[in-house]
Formats: C-alpha cells, structure tokens, sequence
C-alpha cells in the first residue's frame, strides 16, 4: 500500500504493481482522467513518463515518435476526441513495443483492435474505426495536453488500470 507521495516508480517495463484506487486513496493531488478510455491493449495495467502529442487525424508524429526509443513511457495522444480515423494500429503499436513505451492514450481512436488486445501494450482509447489517417507529420509533440480533466505535461508519471487513469499534477 502507498502513502501519500510515496507513489511506485515507473518500471522500464512498465509493470510495476499498483491499483490507481490505493495511488488516489493515497495521494488526492493526483488527477484522475474522467473519459471512460477503453482498454485495448494487452497490458492492461502500465505506468511511465508522459510524452504527448497533439494531432487532428494526422498520425505522422505518432509513428514518428513511437519509432524512437521510449524507455518505458507513456505516450499520450490528443486527436481532439475524433473517431473519424484511427491514429495506432497494429504495427504502429508494434514498433512502440520494440521501441520500449510502456503505452498509448489515445482521445481518438486506434484500429486492429483483435491484434492490438494480443500485444504487449497499454492501449487506453475512445473507441475505434477502421479508416487511417494520413500522415503529413502535422501536429505539436512534447506540449502540454488538456482533456478529460486532466492536464498531461510532459515527464508527468501516468498510471493507467481496470480502474482509470491518474496523472501527477500539472
């Protein structure tokens, strides 16, 4: 169990043991995601440092991103809510993998979505849609990110669950 400010350090693999119900008990400064993301991938509890982007039915940076090393973070991805086209699939999330993030949160949506549950990956989504997006590279990465409640800054420490979302204060 965590006492306040004590919350467990991101792991590499992005596996440590937590449940964001004893991190919030703990620690009420937490921000707490208020969207009921799906849990699309196939791990479904990860935690690390916050990367963000923030793109329109572009996935250009994503892919970009997801394409360097991660050392255990958490990207987080604001398409301003659209599922109109799907920012990750498959293979976007398979480079993530070999790349070491721990996981995505999409506000949009992803695809492949049998594959993606197979994967070793958290993927937190609205929903999904079948359609790519195109990939022009438009959009801004590592900027502060706001949905949800929740502000995402990157280097933020995010842990997501079966429970939610929790994000460290802005």
């Amino acid at each position: 169990m965590s006492t306040p400010n004590s919350q467990p350090e991101p792991a590499a693999s992005g596996g440590t043991e937590f449940a964001t119900c004893d991190l919030y008990d703990a620690d009420e400064s937490l921000q707490s995601l208020s969207l009921q993301l799906l849990n699309l991938g196939g791990r479904a509890r990860f935690t690390g440092q916050v990367r963000t982007i923030s793109c329109y039915r572009d996935n250009g940076l994503v892919k970009e991103l997801l394409n360097t090393p991660g050392e255990g973070s958490v990207l987080v991805v604001d398409g301003a809510g659209s599922l109109d086209s799907a920012l990750i699939g498959d293979m976007i999330a398979a480079s993530a993998i070999e790349n070491g993030w721990a996981g995505v949160v999409i506000h949009g949506a992803v695809r492949d979505r049998e594959q993606l549950a197979e994967m070793d990956l958290g993927v937190r989504a609205l929903g999904s849609n079948p359609r790519k997006s195109v990939k022009e590279g438009l959009g801004q990465v590592d900027v502060p990110l706001q949905f949800g409640g929740v502000t995402f800054v990157p280097g933020a420490t995010l842990w997501s669950d079966a429970d939610g979302v929790l994000v460290t204060p802005a």
